[in-house]
């Protein structure tokens, strides 16, 4: 699979770095493109990738003041969150699949980084698992989100606990998504960048009630954080 959203976040990142040095040559970024199967496609602004604590948003830093022990940063992407718990004096380790986003945030300081997918990480255990901006999304469907919840448990301490966000998608359907077929939250995605295109992949948006039913099923108990008024949810999940 291409890299292709690495490639758009490396691009950016010496963009605005050589920005910062007296006399550096810019190169200005293209614009990264996200293609779905529902409709035209979307512009996915790479700066929110690069944002510091003051412009994450209530859900983000609700999400960061839950952290607690060692922590584990998935899908960790430009490492923003990593460096904002790093300036909170929380251990955290970053893990993302992609060589250039692991590049990227070495470069931005990011002290301890994996270059690792998610489900091939072993050996290790954590006190916080942490996703945000929709990490979850990673699991794709809700059998992949099933087969996450067993992995989770592995990688976490004793009295350890996952937070991440997600959204319910039913707007999209003008509040009534089909009830037939595979779950309304299963969306196809896939990045373009420079004409370059990746994959098609599978992005999950799960709803509070299906997360809450698919949890308990797997042994897990879920408690609400936050929530906004666009449908939009922090949870912390812990093995029962």
């Amino acid at each position: 699979m291409k890299d292709v959203l690495g490639q758009a976040i490396s691009e950016y990142h010496q963009y605005i770095s050589a920005g910062s040095r007296q006399g550096g040559k810019k190169t200005r970024p293209g614009k990264l493109w996200v293609n779905n199967k529902y409709g035209p496609r979307e512009e996915m602004p790479v700066d929110v990738y690069f944002r510091d604590m003051e412009k994450m948003p209530e859900l983000e830093w609700n999400a960061l003041q839950q952290c607690k022990g060692r922590v584990l940063d998935i899908g960790a992407g430009a490492g923003s969150h990593a460096l904002a718990l790093q300036q909170m004096d929380t251990e955290v380790t970053a893990l993302d699949f992609s060589p250039l986003n692991v590049s990227v945030m070495e470069a931005r300081g990011v002290r301890h980084v994996l270059c690792q997918d998610f489900f091939t990480l072993s050996g290790q255990q954590y006190d916080t698992l942490l996703m945000m901006m929709n990490g979850i999304g990673l699991a794709g469907t809700l059998d992949g989100l099933r087969k996450f919840f067993t992995h989770a448990r592995q990688l976490l301490l004793p009295g350890g606990q996952l937070l991440f966000d997600s959204s319910d998608i039913a707007y999209m359907y003008e509040g009534k998504p089909p009830t037939s077929g595979d779950y309304y939250g299963q969306v196809l995605y896939q990045y373009e960048y420079r004409r370059q295109q990746s994959d098609w992949f599978y992005w999950l948006f799960v709803d509070r009630k299906t997360l809450a039913k698919v949890a308990a099923e797997e042994g897990w108990d879920t408690q609400l954080l936050f929530a906004d008024p666009f449908d939009q949810y922090l949870v912390r999940c812990v093995p029962k």
